[in-house]
């Protein structure tokens, strides 16, 4: 078996893009994932993405195809870049999650060097940019969302 390979990224929610549509982006993938084994979770405040993916290579090359030629999106930028190291979404195809625009920023500016996840974080430590998502998606965690959902809008 070959090592998880995991790359976030973030960009811009492409001019007139509507919630209908990042939702159907992310039903096809979730839907492509499943067969691929490729996992992760997209965030978005309505007008930027960032994107945590995993999976083996071949999966995340093919993933990442699909993702850089979506329309959808624009001025994509990689954040980290990774081989090896536990998977972290493991039941999660793709889901996508609405999180405010400031902790959306908070996150993309924090390190994601070696995409670090403590233990435990002291109060005198920054967290990290995976701690910082972990946090924006412990609520969601194990949680199936209401059918209004897929109504809500920004």
């Amino acid at each position: 078996m070959g090592k998880l390979h995991t790359l976030v990224y973030t960009s811009q929610v492409g001019l007139g893009a509507t919630l209908l549509q990042v939702e159907e982006v992310a039903r096809s993938a979730a839907t492509h994932n499943a067969t691929t084994g490729v996992t992760g979770v997209l965030l978005t405040d309505g007008s930027r993405f960032l994107q945590y993916i995993e999976g083996l290579e071949g999966a995340m090359v093919n993933a990442w195809s699909r993702i850089s030629s979506a329309s959808c999106h624009n001025n994509i930028a990689e954040l980290a870049r990774s081989v090896g190291g536990p998977r972290r979404f493991p039941y999660w195809p793709m889901r996508w999650l609405p999180v405010e625009p400031e902790d959306l920023r908070i996150a993309m500016l924090s390190d994601w060097r070696g995409l670090l996840r403590r233990e435990e974080v002291t109060m005198f430590q920054v967290p990290t940019g995976i701690e910082r998502v972990n946090r924006l998606i412990d609520p969601y965690e194990g949680v199936d969302l209401p059918d209004w959902w897929e109504a809500a809008t920004w």
